[in-house]
């Protein structure tokens, strides 16, 4: 799995192949990581990944819609983030983002791209791993049983 360096979450649309369909990873620092090649920090607090014809543009945005209470698509990682933190707009200035974009057409049939959706559900599940292997658990807004989803008032 090849991530991108790190890009500040409002600075997102500087990210390179979004279009496609791939995992993501989002980290909450108090000091600047954009510009720093990934690595597996515990910083990371969230693995996602998209299959949608969107791509990881459009999760990204789904995800920035939930934090700061927008209309649009939304996003279920996002709601762990709101359970903990009220205020999304200033949550953002902490969030970081890298993403790992897999090539493919996702409304294409063909064995190839087929291949390459599973693909991203299983590049997914090893970043789980990783992260598990490395810090004794999963990222923290990944653990369902810890981090319950904001209860909308």
């Amino acid at each position: 799995m090849r991530f991108s360096n790190w890009v500040k979450f409002d600075e997102r649309d500087l990210l390179k192949n979004t279009n496609y369909p791939g995992v993501y990873a989002i980290a909450i620092s108090r000091t600047n990581i954009a510009g720093k090649r990934f690595g597996w920090v515990k910083e990371i607090c969230y693995f996602g990944f998209t299959n949608g014809v969107s791509g990881l543009r459009g999760r990204l945005n789904a995800f920035n819609n939930t934090l700061r209470d927008k209309s649009g698509p939304g996003h279920g990682g996002a709601e762990r983030f709101r359970g903990k933190y009220r205020n999304g707009n200033m949550l953002a200035k902490k969030l970081y983002v890298a993403v790992c974009p897999f090539e493919c057409n996702v409304s294409s049939n063909l064995p190839k791209d087929l291949r390459t959706m599973g693909d991203v559900v299983r590049a997914e599940y090893l970043a789980f791993a990783k992260y598990a292997a490395l810090f004794g658990r999963l990222p923290e807004f990944n653990d369902k049983e810890k981090s319950p989803k904001r209860q909308m008032l």
